[in-house]
């Protein structure tokens, strides 16, 4: 059983599975994307995305302490160069795991794992697809009193035939203390007639 078992030691003792670790990410930071296995992706994900959040405060102290995990000049300089700035707005999951599938020989599950700001399909995607409207009702008695505002401003609207309608429309508008229109004024004369 595995409780409370944080840490997935990978088969590996702990100074192997830092070097490994270090290797992956220097790799991840150099090239933007690895294929992996999953279980590795997932351990490179909490390892590689503490070394971004810290690389986005460009100080001495930050560049010694990712290169302390990094072991890579060439790495830790294309971090805080060319990645902080691009992520400088995203407040975490700065890497993305893809999977792929089995690997034909021992049959584990493969993946991808990539920076999440540098995979140029996906945001291509994502900018190409327009929002869809969403389409809403109105109350009705807002329908009401648009129909009984916006009828004589297209053209002049017949005599109202329901004067209840009416005189729901009436009352709203009152209530919103809006200046009378010329079809408030006549429903009203229609509603006086009618008594």
């Amino acid at each position: 059983m595995r409780h409370q078992k944080s840490i997935n030691h990978l088969g590996r003792t702990s100074s192997h599975r830092a070097a490994m670790l270090s290797n992956m990410a220097s790799s991840l930071i150099m090239h933007k994307r690895i294929s992996t296995t999953i279980a590795k992706a997932k351990a490179l994900r909490g390892y590689v995305e503490p070394l971004i959040t810290r690389a986005k405060i460009d100080s001495t102290h930050s560049r010694r302490v990712v290169f302390s995990y990094l072991q890579d000049k060439e790495a830790v300089t294309e971090l805080f160069r060319d990645i902080s700035v691009k992520v400088a707005d995203r407040p975490g999951g700065y890497v993305r795991i893809l999977k792929t599938g089995f690997r034909l020989g021992d049959n584990a599950d493969m993946c991808i794992i990539e920076l999440v700001d540098y995979n140029e399909n996906l945001l291509n995607v994502k900018d190409t697809t327009a929002k869809k409207a969403v389409r809403r009702r109105k109350p009705a008695a807002k329908k009401a009193t648009d129909a009984a505002v916006e009828a004589p401003v297209a053209e002049k609207a017949p005599k109202a035939k329901t004067p209840k309608a009416v005189a729901e429309a009436v009352e709203v508008v009152e209530a919103e203390e809006v200046t009378e229109t010329p079809v408030v004024e006549e429903a009203k004369e229609n509603e006086a007639e009618e008594k």
